[in-house]
């Protein structure tokens, strides 16, 4: 199953915007932010709606906090998400590196 998680906007990695760092589950990751446009400029620190690795739309805090709070009483369904954020982070550090998500996405040399 694939969800649609609320997560907060950390930063922004390129003078473009087109890719942040959140915060999700504990795990901070690197996302395609180009869709977050008009209505849904979103600053650091605001809550952003990731799926696939695309952050949807802007969200407010007490949106991300609800809808948590739903997605965790999902149990399992919520937490294997969860932990399949972590796996891909780690498979992706293993592969190119845990500065991948620090840079403007350009693995280093």
């Amino acid at each position: 199953m694939c969800l649609a998680i609320p997560a907060r906007l950390v930063e922004y990695i390129d003078d473009d915007h087109m890719y942040g760092k959140v915060e999700l589950g504990g795990v901070q990751r690197r996302i395609n932010t180009s869709l977050l446009v008009g209505e849904d400029v979103t600053e650091p620190g605001e809550y952003v709606l990731v799926h696939v690795g695309f952050a949807l739309s802007r969200v407010s805090e007490t949106e991300a906090a609800e809808t948590l709070r739903i997605l965790e009483q999902m149990g399992p369904a919520y937490t294997d998400e969860v932990q399949q954020i972590r796996e891909w982070q780690a498979m992706e550090e293993e592969l190119v590196g845990a500065n991948y998500r620090e840079s403007n996405g350009t693995p280093a040399a």
